[in-house]
């Protein structure tokens, strides 16, 4: 069967701070949607992460997915929900084995990580989110030449 594909992001600003939430996915036909919003809560880019990964599993269940692979580009948060006996983060607990559950409550769930590059998109949506301008706050300030008169 094949897999829906999901990647997603959370972006805290400052961090901590305010929480925004984005994720592409896209059915097995190839169909694409996108998730981008504000959570309600503020916190840490741990917990930024981890509520974009509830915030996707969520949209994949009530869209009735059964398949799923999740890319994320955070460590943390594939580490904790990946294993049952990583070193827990206690402020954050509860949240990870709701993420845990929520996996297991599909037919076939994979939560892997990938680098940072290969997730620009669901990055810029939960940029935009919260109202940042992703070329600004993406793009690092560059040295720049100076002309000689």
């Amino acid at each position: 069967m094949t897999p829906w594909l999901a990647y997603c992001d959370g972006s805290a600003v400052p961090n901590p701070g305010r929480i925004g939430l984005g994720a592409v996915f896209t059915e097995p036909d190839g169909t694409r949607h996108t998730l981008s919003h504000a959570a309600r809560e503020s916190g840490c880019n741990n917990e930024a992460e981890l509520r974009a990964l509830l915030a996707t599993l969520h949209e994949l269940k009530l869209r009735g997915a059964d398949t799923l692979r999740i890319h994320c580009d955070n460590s943390v948060v594939v580490e904790q929900v990946g294993s049952r006996t990583a070193r827990p983060i206690p402020r954050l607990a509860a949240l990870f084995d709701e993420a845990r559950a929520l996996l297991d409550s599909f037919d076939q769930a994979t939560l892997v990580w990938i680098p940072r590059h290969r997730n620009a998109e669901a990055d810029a949506l939960a940029r935009a989110a919260l109202g940042l301008d992703c070329d600004r706050v993406v793009k690092p300030a560059g040295k720049r030449r100076q002309r000689n008169a």
